[in-house]
Parts: structure tokens; C-alpha cells; sequence
């Protein structure tokens, strides 16, 4: 049976083990307190260790059949199918995730395996014609060796899978770093997954450690290619020059600022649902939730009125209970973050719609209404149940607002004319926006990713293949050149 406890382990060279560290990991449950696990921590001997681990494996890795390998990873899909329950779970413990959160994960992951298991028989090349005669031009699409990902505690168990799993169908080997608050959901739980299903042992290796353990030696480390991270603005620009200077890539998915524009001729009461759930959908501790609802001034009053009862209704409290649909932010800091930029927000002139309570790491909703672009609240990334709603005038101005700041991740505009919506969504500087939906949305085969302080890179589909390999040139003579001298 798969249990958190079963898997507060280092998993290294194909190993369960405890990490070298002095130092340990307290696994706590956001919502209760509750001790979960205790983890020794990884060192930097460690992470060298699964960095060679990987690099090694990879050799076995290449020798094996691409179905093989596709039946590797359509087994790993299945497995997961399997232990659904077990890890419905483990989210809801480790996480504070609800049910409904769990299974919506779950169903992104699957879909993203089965995604990957199509890669080892999409490594194909090119032959193209040369200006030398007799000569001809090979292309092959080869894995670039070994990817070192590091993953957040929002959704862990998909975007840790999001990178791992594409990276290993195109041939790679992978050491994998969770967040600290997330180590078994967004690490050892996949480490499992694919020891089960039959990778090379050491292809995929998990160090559960934190910063202060091993500083930035898990990107500066000579093996891994490419360094795939998932998490803040702020520590992403670090990751990325850190990997930039070490002539590593560096694959960024990072915060959002997301505006979800009504116009005046949308429907309403849909809109209302579609705010709703882009904004509190895992408590809004998503990238892509809609921080800002900007409603045109026709609509604004009737809008605030029914999505104060909507947000109203919407039960907070135990993830456990299948009701619920807020549950806790992961831990006090961010609950005390929240507190604060909401004070910031009313000092500087936004007003309560709805103000909820904080209890231990439950955050109640809060709509802040009054709200100008330039303050900021309406500038940063707001990752909890926190929105704000801003008029506007002129499909001008939502567009003006909407570019207003410095990420560009998701979107949404509803409208009943839905090529008007079109047009605007290719003037908002984001990489992504869904007209008539909801900003939340992330599907297996379309480009994932953001623009300005949202990321760098692409993935999901072709451009997760794109990524996580490289094109080797191979030319062949079959004649003689004539040289110069």
C-alpha cells in the first residue's frame, strides 16, 4: 500500500535510503498539524551521487526498444490508475488538496504519462540534400543526457511529472528535487511509480533536501543538460542564471498575474462560475488563477452581487470532507503573507467586498473591490483566496489593464461574440488565453508557458520533446571534395 510513510526515503541509485545529511525533514499536514514523516536529508554528495546514478542508467536506457520503453511508460499511466485512492490521499495530507483537487490532478497526470509514452517512437530525424555533390545531410533527435527538474508544492504531483515523465519517453535520465513541503507527493510517490514500472534502476532518482542543505549544486553540477523549474519569479531569475552561466538550459514556468475580463455583452452567471473557479481552485495556490477580474462598468454591480454569493458559498474547512472546496494554504508563512498584502491593499485604498477570517492555515475568501492597476495588490501574484475586482470601461482600457504587469501566464475573456474575444486575447501579452473559459487550463498536447516574468520555454506535446532533446547533425561524404589547395 502506498502511504507517505512508506516513501520518506531518499531514492538514489535505485536505492530507498536516508539522506547523509545531519539534517532532517519534519512532513507536516497543513491542515491538522499532524507529523506525517520524518526525512534525513539529502547532502551534496548526495545529489552527486544521483546525478551520476542517471547518467549512468541513461547508457542502459538508450539500449532498450522504443516500445519497450512505450510500454514502460504506458505501464507507469496504469499504475497510477490503480493507486488512485492511495494517492487522493496522500494530496489531501501532505497538501491540504481536496478531493476534488486530488482527482483533477490526477487526471492531468495520467494524461501526461500516457503523453510521454508516445515519445520513444517520435525520435525521428531528417535526411536533407547538400550543396557538395555525393553528400547527403543526417539529422537525429537525440536525448540531451540528464535533466535536473525541481518542482513546487502547488500541484507537485503533476509538475514534477509534467517534466520528469516527457523527459525520460525522450531518452533521458532525471534527478528530480521536490519542494521541501511536497517531498513525497511531488517526489518520492513518481520515484515509485517508475521503479514499478521498469525503468533502468538509477534513470530517475529523487533528493529530498533543502537549499541550505546544498546551496546551488544542484544546478551548477557538471551532468544535468537542462535545469526544468516550476515555481516563483524570484527564485526562477535565479535558477536561470545560475543555469545560463554554467551553459546549462533553462526550462522556467513561473508566477502569473492572471486578468479574467467580462465584457459587457457575456454571460454573466457563467462568468460568475468561471471566476469563481479560476480564482479558488486549490484555495487560488495555482499560477494561473485569475488574480484579477476586471468587469466592464455596465455589468459591475449585478457582477459583484452574484459573485459575492457564489464566493460565499463556497465551504471552507477540511479537505477531507468531499464539501469542501477551500482548504488550508500549505503553511503559516503564506497565511501571514496573505494577511499582509491585503492590509497593504486596504491602507492603499481597496475595499472589502468580503473579508474572510484566518484560522491556523483555513484563509476565507476575500474579494477587494476599489482597486486601481497601480496598486499592489493588483501587481503581485496573490497565491491564495484572494481576488480583486476592477471596472473598466472600453474594451481599450481591459486590454490596457490586463498588460499591466510584469508576468504574462494565462487569461480569460467572455464574450458572446467569440472572435471579438480572439482579437483582444492577441493583444494581452500572456502565453496563454481561453475565451468563454476559465483561466485554470493546462492540456497534454498544447504549448505550455508564459511570457515576461512568467517563464521561459515550452512544453506539453512537441515542445516538451522539442526541450528535452537536441538535433545532431550527421553528414556523410560519398564522393571526394575537391579542395583549394
Amino acid at each position: 500500500m502506498l502511504t507517505i510513510q512508506s516513501l520518506s526515503k531518499q531514492y538514489i541509485g535505485g536505492s530507498w535510503r536516508d539522506g547523509e545529511s545531519e539534517n532532517t525533514l519534519t512532513n507536516t499536514n497543513p491542515y491538522n498539524g499532524e507529523i506525517l514523516s520524518i526525512l534525513k536529508m539529502a547532502t551534496i554528495n548526495d545529489v552527486d551521487q544521483a546525478y551520476k546514478a542517471s547518467l549512468d542508467a541513461k547508457e542502459q536506457w538508450d539500449k532498450v526498444n522504443a516500445y519497450k520503453k512505450r510500454d514502460i511508460l504506458e505501464k507507469a499511466a496504469h499504475y497510477i490508475q490503480q493507486h488512485e485512492e492511495e494517492i487522493t490521499e496522500m494530496i489531501i495530507d501532505e497538501l491540504g488538496g481536496t478531493r476534488l483537487k486530488a482527482a483533477f490532478e490526477i487526471g492531468l497526470v495520467v494524461n501526461m504519462v500516457k503523453e510521454a509514452a508516445t515519445f520513444p517512437l517520435r525520435m525521428e530525424g531528417k535526411i536533407l540534400p547538400s550543396i557538395e555533390d555525393e553528400k547527403e545531410n543526417r539529422l537525429y533527435r537525440i536525448p540531451v543526457g540528464v535533466v535536473g527538474v525541481i518542482s513546487p508544492f502547488n500541484f507537485p504531483f503533476f509538475l514534477s511529472m509534467k517534466s520528469v515523465a516527457p523527459a525520460i519517453g525522450a531518452g533521458n535520465g532525471v534527478v528530480l528535487k521536490p519542494h521541501e513541503e511536497t517531498p513525497v507527493t511531488g517526489g518520492t510517490l513518481i520515484a515509485k511509480i517508475f521503479e514499478e514500472a521498469g525503468v533502468p534502476k538509477g534513470l530517475l532518482n529523487v533528493v529530498v533536501t533543502d537549499i541550505k542543505e546544498i546551496g546551488d549544486s544542484f544546478i551548477e553540477h557538471p551532468i544535468p543538460r537542462i535545469i526544468s523549474f516550476t515555481g516563483s519569479t524570484k527564485v526562477g531569475s535565479h535558477i536561470g542564471q545560475v543555469a545560463i552561466k554554467n551553459f546549462k538550459k533553462p526550462i522556467l514556468e513561473l508566477g502569473g498575474n492572471s486578468a479574467f475580463i467580462i465584457m459587457e455583452d457575456a454571460d454573466l452567471d457563467y462568468a460568475v462560475n468561471a471566476a469563481a473557479f479560476s480564482r479558488f481552485t486549490h484555495q487560488g495556490q495555482i499560477c494561473m488563477c485569475a488574480n484579477r477580474v476586471l468587469v466592464h462598468r455596465s455589468a459591475y454591480k449585478l457582477f459583484l452581487e452574484k459573485f459575492k454569493e457564489k464566493v460565499s458559498s463556497l465551504k471552507v474547512g477540511d479537505p477531507r470532507d468531499p464539501e469542501t472546496i477551500i482548504g488550508p494554504v500549505v503553511n503559516e508563512r503564506q497565511a501571514s503573507n496573505l494577511r499582509s498584502i491585503i492590509n497593504k491593499g486596504i491602507e492603499q485604498g481597496a475595499s472589502a467586498l468580503l473579508e474572510g477570517k484566518m484560522t491556523g492555515n483555513l484563509v476565507e475568501p476575500t474579494i477587494l473591490i476599489d482597486v486601481t492597476p497601480a496598486m499592489q495588490i493588483a501587481q503581485e501574484e496573490l497565491f491564495g483566496p484572494v481576488v480583486c475586482v476592477i471596472p473598466f470601461d472600453t474594451e481599450e482600457e481591459a486590454i490596457a489593464i490586463a498588460n499591466d504587469t510584469r508576468f504574462g501566464l494565462s487569461g480569460a475573456i467572455h464574450t458572446s461574440n467569440v472572435e471579438r474575444g480572439v482579437q483582444m486575447a492577441k493583444k494581452i501579452h500572456s502565453g496563454m488565453i481561453h475565451v468563454n473559459d476559465i483561466t485554470i487550463n493546462d492540456e497534454p498536447i498544447v504549448a505550455f508557458g508564459g511570457e515576461n516574468q512568467s517563464g521561459i520555454g515550452r512544453l506539453n506535446g512537441q515542445w516538451s520533446l522539442d526541450e528535452f532533446t537536441t538535433m545532431k547533425w550527421i553528414s556523410v561524404n560519398y564522393g571526394q571534395r575537391n579542395f583549394p589547395y
